[in-house]
């Protein structure tokens, strides 16, 4: 897409930095520095026929949480390995890095640009924060990405659909359980008429998939018939 005068101003006061190395994009007007393209390690098949995680056996068809545990979403991709990214998704969902998202979503669009048509979204619908972290961050990384890859995409963006209505406890070192404990009631439903009949959630990182299936639970409840999810990466699950 061509910039326009006023993007390119910006980016000469206020250089766009690398996801990679974080330093000023090399060479100018770039997404990501031309030596850091092959830092991120995409996801290749075999792959979790439900989630999306790799397989280390091609003779499988589904990872070991996805066999333990029944999820209420119907499929999900992910882009990248999150082993090879977590510094970058840091400084992304902390540090305000927020230019990343361009790069991120043009990542998605191109991997998995065809699986998401096939999937025939009406929306892209962002995983929702606290409104006390979106205050404390001054953005939801996750919204961010959506409107970053469904203006590629050319599909609308639904960030009022559902809310997190509940502060939940850091998920990071939680059992399965504990997780889904943490997320009980944790989402409610904005509308008393959704019309949405398919919807692709988007969010950066899929570990267990216990906040996707707290979500979907309102949302099917709510009458969407169809739901994936596309992330930015994908963790190796507990």
């Amino acid at each position: 897409m061509k910039k326009t005068f006023q993007g390119i101003l910006l980016d000469i006061l206020y250089p766009r930095r690398c996801p990679v190395c974080d330093r000023a994009v090399k060479p100018f007007g770039s997404l990501i520095c031309e030596a850091c393209e092959e830092e991120f390690g995409y996801i290749r098949e075999p792959y979790c026929m439900k989630c999306g995680k790799e397989l280390e056996k091609e003779e499988s068809e589904y990872c070991g949480d996805c066999m333990r545990h029944r999820h209420l979403f119907d499929s999900g991709r992910a882009v990248f390995a999150y082993k090879d990214m977590s510094d970058s998704i840091y400084r992304f969902k902390y540090k305000a890095r927020q230019e990343y998202a361009a790069y991120y979503a043009e990542c998605m669009a191109k991997q998995l640009g065809e699986w998401i048509m096939r999937c025939r979204p009406d929306a892209l619908v962002p995983v929702p924060v606290h409104s006390s972290k979106k205050r404390m961050r001054g953005y939801n990384q996750a919204e961010v990405l959506a409107r970053e890859l469904g203006r590629i995409m050319n599909i609308p963006v639904e960030t009022k659909l559902i809310k997190r209505v509940r502060k939940t406890a850091p998920m990071k070192d939680l059992s399965v359980s504990e997780r889904q404990n943490n997320l009980k009631r944790a989402f409610k439903i904005c509308r008393n008429d959704v019309k949405l009949s398919t919807i692709i959630i988007i969010d950066d990182i899929y570990t267990t998939g216990s906040t996707i299936d707290a979500m979907c639970y309102e949302l099917r409840r709510a009458g969407v018939r169809r739901i994936c999810f596309v992330t930015l990466a994908i963790g190796k699950g507990l």
